[in-house]
C-alpha cells in the first residue's frame, strides 16, 4: 500500500501523539478515535449519535520530526444520501509549526448509504486508503493531521522517513467545548476550517471539540464525561438540537439546564464555563420543532429543513429558539451570583440578522464555510478578549 522511495518507520499510534480524542477502539483494522468513552457510548442507542462521535472533529495527530514525507494508512467510512447529490470526500489537514501548509483526501472506504425518507441505512465494506504528504523541509517541526471532521476514519498506519517523537508540552491552556452539527463542523471547508478550530487557533488553546451533530440534547452522560475530562475552559452551546430534535418542554428544559452545569462543577469548580446560546436560525427562532427535511427540495437533488411545528404550542411549552435563550440567559444570571466564573454569551452575537442576510443558511440549519469562518473570529475576539470569559489572565 505504501511506496518504496523512502526509507520508512512505522510509529505506533498512541494517546501521545493523538489529541482531540477521548477514547480509542481497537478495530480488526486498527484504531478508530471515539469523542465519547465508552460507558457513556453504552448509554445511548441513538444511530445518530453514534456515527457522529466517531467523526473526527477536532481530532488530530501531532509529533515532532525531520521527516519530508509522511504516510497515513486509513480507512475512511464516507456517507451517501440517497436523492441527494454526491458528499466530497473528506479532507485531511496538514499542518507544519501551526501553519496549514497542504490538505489531501483518501479515496475509498466504506460507504453509508442513508434514505432519508425511509430512515434506514445500509454499510457496504471498501478499501483503506492512504494519504501521503511528500517534500516537506528537512527541519525539526511540528506536525499536525487534522483528520476530516465529518467522516469516520479508522487509522491503520503512520509511516515517516524520519523518527518521530510526540510534541512537547507547550502549556497551552485546554478548551473543552460541546454542542450541536454547527460546533461539529457542519459544512465547514476543512477540519482546521471548522469554526471551534479556527477559534482554538485564534486563542492560543489546545481544542477538545464535543461538537456532536444533532445530539446536544443536554445528555446525563455528555455533562460526565465534560466533568471527567481535564481542561482550562469550558463551553456548552445549547438550543438548537433541542428545538429541532422537539426533545422536550420548557417544565423540563430549565432543570436539565441547571442538571447539566451542577454535574460540570462537580469536576470544575471554578473553570471558566460559558454558556452559549443557539446562533439566529430563521426557521426556528419563533416556530418549535420538530425539523423534516424537505423532500420537494431533496427530489431536486438539494438538502434544506423545515420547521414543521405551529408557534401558538409555545403557550404550551414548546421551546423555540428565542425561549431557550430567554430561560439560558436567566438561569445563568441566577446562578452566576454564587458562581463567578459563569457566564453567558448569546449566539446572535456570533451569526445575527445582518450575517443572515448577508449569509444566508444554505440549508436553513447549517452555515457554510464562509459563515463558520465568521463564527469562529467573532468568538474568539468575544470570549479570548482581555475583558472575555476566556482571558489568559496568567499570559
Amino acid at each position: 500500500m505504501h511506496t518504496t522511495e523512502h526509507h520508512w518507520i512505522t510509529t505506533p499510534i498512541t494517546d501521545d501523539i493523538l489529541r482531540g480524542a477521548l477514547d480509542l477502539e481497537r478495530t480488526a483494522h486498527g484504531l478508530l478515535p471515539h469523542r465519547l468513552p465508552a460507558w457513556a457510548r453504552a448509554q445511548c442507542t441513538d444511530g445518530q449519535l453514534a456515527m457522529v462521535e466517531a467523526q473526527p472533529s477536532g481530532v488530530r495527530l501531532a509529533f515532532r520530526t525531520r521527516a519530508t514525507a509522511v504516510e497515513l494508512d486509513t480507512l475512511p467510512t464516507k456517507r451517501v444520501y440517497a436523492g441527494a447529490p454526491p458528499r466530497p470526500d473528506g479532507v485531511y489537514d496538514l499542518l507544519i509549526d501551526g501553519r496549514l501548509t497542504a490538505q489531501s483526501t483518501v479515496t475509498g472506504g466504506n460507504t453509508l448509504a442513508i434514505d432519508l425518507a425511509t430512515g434506514t441505512a445500509e454499510s457496504h465494506p471498501g478499501p483503506a486508503g492512504t494519504l501521503r504528504f511528500t517534500d516537506l523541509p528537512d527541519t525539526v517541526k511540528d506536525i499536525e493531521i487534522w483528520l476530516p471532521h465529518n467522516e469516520t476514519t479508522e487509522l491503520i498506519a503512520l509511516r515517516t522517513d524520519a523518527p518521530v517523537e510526540p510534541v512537547p508540552d507547550r502549556g497551552r491552556r485546554v478548551w473543552l467545548h460541546h454542542g450541536s452539527s454547527i460546533s461539529h463542523g457542519s459544512d465547514a471547508a476543512s477540519p482546521t476550517a471548522i469554526w471551534p478550530a479556527l477559534a482554538a487557533s485564534l486563542g492560543g488553546v489546545e481544542l477538545i471539540n464535543l461538537g456532536l451533530g444533532g445530539s446536544a440534547m443536554l445528555d446525563p452522560f455528555t455533562a460526565r464525561t465534560m466533568r471527567d475530562t481535564p481542561a482550562d475552559l469550558i463551553s456548552i452551546k445549547i438550543g438548537i438540537n433541542l428545538v429541532n430534535g422537539d426533545l422536550m418542554r420548557l417544565r423540563a428544559f430549565g432543570p436539565a439546564v441547571h442538571g447539566f452545569l451542577d454535574t460540570i462543577r462537580e469536576g470544575h469548580p471554578t473553570t471558566p464555563l460559558l454558556v452559549v446560546s443557539s446562533i439566529l436560525c430563521p426557521i426556528h427562532e419563533d416556530t418549535p420543532g420538530p425539523a423534516s427535511f424537505d423532500f420537494q427540495a431533496l427530489g431536486a437533488g438539494k438538502l434544506r429543513f423545515l420547521a414543521t411545528g405551529d408557534p401558538a404550542e409555545r403557550a404550551a411549552g414548546k421551546l423555540t429558539l428565542g425561549v431557550i435563550r430567554d430561560e439560558l440567559s436567566r438561569i445563568v444570571e441566577q446562578r452566576a451570583t454564587d458562581d463567578p466564573h459563569l457566564h453567558y454569551l448569546d449566539g446572535r452575537d456570533l451569526y445575527g440578522e445582518a450575517d443572515a442576510a448577508e449569509l444566508p443558511l444554505p440549508d436553513e440549519l447549517h452555515p457554510d464555510a464562509a459563515t463558520h469562518r465568521r463564527i469562529g473570529e467573532r468568538f474568539a475576539t468575544l470570549a479570548f478578549a482581555a475583558d472575555g470569559p476566556f482571558a489568559d489572565h496568567g499570559a
